[in-house]
């Protein structure tokens, strides 16, 4: 049988990617928005510290170096494969500057911020902990800490009952504030409601063990908001870890398989439209 590579077999050659992943990232960024060819020209966004005219690529944003300087040095390993992150990423790079919202941190968190520049990217995560690490290690993300009042273990309960609540149902269904409805999300930060997101990554909260929140709201809120998208385009929805029962029921539940795009590994790929306002079911 071939030896597929894995994280954890290949954790210098994953970190080499990476920075490969977020500089080209930059430069992408660069001929996009100044229509430079020039690769010398490229080279100077990361070696010239002098002011530069505004006809000429911008320097790296803090994001970018602390991302380099991290994924170069850090001995932690990817929370995924380079398959999945490449679908992610080639994605996020088509779309940046972005709104770009993404719930749990991990080892790719610093990536996805630095595949974004000068776009919004804000992360959601429960475990003060690990908000803390992450934050000591990339003071430059942007991290909410919030909370879940669902378990693991009421999954199945929760996606069999909610469709005998109003509060759940399309066409009205709404997040915040929605407290009569378990799966949504209602009190997460005001700028979570006030934006439209363009890409949404799932990989948290934790999901395997039964006192664990599970990513049953958030799932369920994701297509909450990609189905009342007022922006033209489509919102780019990825769930991690879909060979576990859970991941996997409530994003064809919520998602949608008619809008799944990628499968690669653990990750699906969605990209859902906005929905007519008299829909009256997610898919």
């Amino acid at each position: 049988m071939r030896n597929r590579i894995t994280i954890a077999e290949k954790p210098l050659f994953i970190t080499v990617v990476i920075i490969v992943i977020i500089t080209g990232g930059l430069t992408i960024t660069s001929i996009h928005r100044t229509g430079v060819t020039n690769p010398t020209s490229i080279l100077c966004t990361f070696i010239n510290s002098h002011p530069q005219p505004e006809h000429e690529p911008k320097q790296p944003t803090t994001t970018h170096v602390s991302a380099i300087l991290y994924y170069a040095t850090t001995r932690s390993t990817a929370h995924q494969t380079l398959p999945e992150i490449k679908v992610i990423a080639d994605v996020i790079q088509s779309l940046a500057p972005c709104n770009l919202l993404v719930f749990g941190i991990n080892h790719e968190s610093l990536m996805w911020a630095s595949l974004n520049p000068r776009g919004t990217t804000l992360f959601l995560e429960d475990d003060i902990n690990l908000v803390q690490k992450i934050l000591n290690d990339a003071p430059s993300l942007r991290v909410h800490r919030t909370t879940y009042e669902t378990q693991l273990v009421d999954a199945d309960y929760l996606l069999s009952s909610y469709k005998t609540n109003p509060k759940c149902l399309p066409p009205y269904v709404n997040l915040k504030g929605n407290t009569r409805c378990k799966l949504a999300l209602s009190k997460l930060p005001e700028e979570v409601y006030r934006r439209e997101w363009d890409a949404i990554i799932i990989d948290g909260p934790k999901g395997y063990y039964g006192e664990a929140p599970g990513r049953m709201g958030a799932i369920f809120s994701a297509a909450v908001m990609a189905r009342g998208r007022e922006r033209v385009g489509d919102t780019h929805v990825f769930v991690h870890d879909v060979n576990r029962k859970v991941e996997k029921m409530y994003a064809e539940e919520f998602l949608c398989r008619n809008y799944l795009v990628t499968e690669e590994n653990r990750l699906w790929y969605f990209k859902i439209p906005p929905a007519s306002k008299d829909s009256p079911t997610f898919c």
